[in-house]
């Protein structure tokens, strides 16, 4: 994203008339930030959207909600679970310009983030996006998944979300704290067992979602870009 807009004087970030949790991201990740997200989907626009912010964090926990949306990525499932990731509707056709993004996405997880899910569905729909930046820490929380339509970066139309800025650190630290038992227990969430690269010499692991990002854009011509994304409802 190429400027911060001015802050709002409501806390709630809508996509709509009251400012976006993406520009809410936009101004409050700085290098070295570490972030913690609950979301029940992923993809590679959003990502890239923010990408100028996420390559400078420390790090990412990121605990997807919604379990299947890893398992069902599978090499023998259809097209349409491609767009979970890929944001269609955006018509970015061009597979070099498609790869790339997936590309520097997929190396992006390697690098920073490590992924949880919840070990069933319809266990965690929350949504929340904690930052720590030198020990300030930003929140917000609400119905945004990290989506470029639910995080309002679309420059047609975004979903209407409600979501609300945390502004106080007790708040915060509660918030944080959720996210932290969420994260260790066990019987709630699952760390995304690694697997091989489809590229890879054997010797190199990715996780699961980096390893569904490289192989969908090595399929992105046969892609229909007008399909719409089932995170886009959600």
């Amino acid at each position: 994203m190429s400027h911060h807009k001015p802050p709002f004087k409501s806390n709630i970030r809508d996509n709509h008339s009251r400012g976006t949790v993406g520009n809410f991201l936009d101004n409050e990740i700085k290098k070295g930030s570490k972030l913690s997200i609950v979301s029940a989907y992923f993809t590679i626009y959003a990502f890239n959207a923010l990408k100028d912010r996420l390559n400078g964090i420390s790090e990412l926990r990121f605990l997807l909600g919604q379990p299947d949306f890893i398992t069902g990525m599978s090499p023998g499932e259809s097209q349409e679970k491609a767009f979970h990731i890929l944001d269609s509707g955006l018509h970015l056709n061009q597979q070099l310009q498609q790869k790339s993004v997936a590309n520097a996405c997929a190396q992006w997880i390697k690098e920073k983030v490590e992924i949880k899910s919840a070990r069933q569905s319809n266990l965690l729909h929350g949504k929340m996006y904690y930052i720590e930046t030198n020990g300030a820490q930003k929140a917000i929380m609400g119905s945004s998944n990290f989506t470029v339509h639910g995080l309002g970066l679309s420059p047609r139309a975004n979903n209407i979300e409600l979501n609300f800025v945390v502004d106080n650190d007790t708040d915060r630290q509660e918030i944080k704290k959720w996210f932290d038992d969420i994260w260790n227990e066990k019987k709630l969430s699952q760390m995304l067992r690694k697997m091989y690269s489809p590229n890879s010499t054997g010797s190199e692991k990715i996780t699961p979602l980096s390893s569904s990002i490289l192989r969908h854009s090595m399929n992105c011509s046969g892609m229909k870009s007008n399909q719409e994304e089932m995170a886009n409802s959600n």
